[in-house]
């Protein structure tokens, strides 16, 4: 299939973006994600070591940029300027990336993005030559403002960080989805394959996930059915499913029957 998803003027084959933390070890990580087929990998700066530290094992050691596109993230900020200096220090260990994933949090029981502060964020770092998707609400206005803002992909939860509940609102994501001029991804709450199917089947652009995952009782496995999920979905919506009824449709043609 040529039906690539461009973010930011690159393009990738797969639709399928995964994230790095909760795994036993960085080997774990290496082949869950390699089994997912994933070619955009993001990672918390505040949280892994990618250069930062000498003394500790490197995970882009395990993943390379020369193979994924490491896509640094702001996990673990609750503030605009802890983002920003964040996203900063992220683009200086990557030797001038300026593509991140931009998500200010509101407080530690919902991990729910703060949306003043992530507006505030991307409008700064837009504003700095950054390329910004952003974690947000399903909020449809204020992602619509998002995209306004300059945001390369705007990405509402579906339901809260590793809760694996799917997607709680879709309709919510339906309208998102027929205002945007940019790739939307729906980023956290995906719990199993069907989750990652629905959000494909409503058109979205991609799903970004990491516990479903990392927390599967065989990751490998999992990631392999997330691949085929984002997929099959994919090939669904393109297709165009068949009207809903309300009542029975016969399989047969109800004319010229046998008497």
């Amino acid at each position: 299939m040529d039906d690539l998803l461009t973010i930011a003027g690159r393009t990738y084959n797969s639709r399928l973006l995964v994230g790095t933390g909760k795994y036993k070890d960085f080997e774990e990580t290496r082949l869950s994600i390699e089994a997912s087929g994933a070619e955009i990998v993001t990672v918390a700066i505040r949280r892994t070591n990618i250069g930062q530290d000498s003394s500790e094992p490197n995970i882009l050691d395990f993943l390379s940029p020369d193979k994924f596109t490491i896509l640094p993230n702001t996990a673990g900020c609750y503030t605009a300027e802890e983002a920003i200096r964040t996203c900063k220090l992220a683009r200086e260990l990557l030797e001038g990336n300026n593509l991140v994933k931009l998500e200010v949090l509101g407080d530690k029981e919902t991990l729910y993005p703060n949306m003043p502060e992530t507006l505030k964020a991307a409008k700064d770092l837009v504003q700095d030559g950054f390329e910004v998707m952003v974690y947000c609400s399903d909020d449809p206005l204020l992602a619509k403002e998002l995209e306004g803002l300059g945001c390369v992909s705007v990405m509402p939860l579906a339901s809260p960080i590793g809760s694996g509940l799917g997607i709680q609102n879709p309709h919510n994501i339906e309208m998102i989805l027929s205002k945007a001029e940019v790739p939307i991804i729906v980023d956290a709450g995906v719990g199993t394959a069907s989750d990652a199917s629905i959000a494909m089947e409503l058109g979205c652009a991609g799903v970004l996930m990491n516990t479903a995952i990392a927390k599967a009782q065989e990751p490998a496995l999992m990631a392999q059915a997330m691949k085929k999920a984002i997929e099959s979905g994919r090939q669904a919506y393109l297709a165009g499913r068949m009207e809903k009824k309300s009542y029975a449709s016969p399989s047969s043609p109800t004319k010229g029957l046998i008497k």
